[in-house]
Formats: C-alpha cells, structure tokens, sequence
C-alpha cells in the first residue's frame, strides 16, 4: 500500500500539522473509528484541555491497536473543539502525539455532547489488505 499527504500548488498555505490531501493509491483496509471521547476505562474525565486530548488520543490508540494498527495508519482526522480557544493546544498535543505523520484534517468547534468532553475525534485509518 502507498500512501501519502499532499500539499496542492496554488491553494493555501499549509501549517501546524495540515496537508490538503492523503491518497491511498493501492487496495486497502480502511477502518473508521467513531467519535471518540475523554472518558477512561474507569468512566472518569480528567479536568484540563490537555489531559483530555491526551485520553481521546490514547482511546484512538486503543481503538487502533485492537484491529492490529497504529497512528501511522490514519489517513483522515476530525477534531471536534467544544471552544476555539483551545486550537493551539489541540494542534500540538496533536503534533507531538503523531510525531512526523500528518493524515488529512479538519477541526470544527461545536457543541459537543456532554458538557464535561472539551473535545471529540473521528478518524479513518487504512492498511495493506
């Protein structure tokens, strides 16, 4: 399987983390991981921005290693932010935790669902078949 972001000439200007696009040129697996959240295993949620992001980020982990995949695979991420002031912190914890991999974004700030979540992410991850 080839896969690989992509910067478009002509469209605008990329930065923190973002590519215009991700192709998947040959056959793959794709998995699609629904909204995940910043509950632990035990059902608590932590109480800072950055802890929360750092659970939603270990839930997608998990949620990955169970099909036998990891953060490389993830070809397409949705953040959801319950508030715009926390686009910089996002962004980075975001960086550090996929290293030099950048699939395909796009953040959105909204409601989210219950109160306590600061944020939710959606991702689709592809494999060799």
């Amino acid at each position: 399987m080839t896969t690989h972001g992509r910067m478009t000439p002509g469209a605008q200007a990329p930065g923190g983390g973002y590519v215009h696009s991700y192709e998947v040129v040959t056959p793959a697996r794709l998995l699609h991981i629904s909204g995940q959240i910043p509950t632990r295993a035990d059902g608590t949620v932590p109480d800072t921005f950055d802890a929360q992001c750092r659970q939603v980020w270990a839930n997608i982990e998990a949620v990955l290693a169970a099909s036998g995949l990891g953060l490389r695979h993830l070809v397409k991420v949705t953040t959801f932010l319950s508030r715009r002031e926390h686009r910089d912190a996002n962004s980075a914890i975001r960086r550090e935790v996929l290293g030099g991999h950048e699939p395909a974004l796009t953040v959105i700030i909204t409601g989210i669902y219950d109160e306590a979540w600061l944020l939710e992410i959606e991702a689709i991850a592809a494999a060799p078949l």
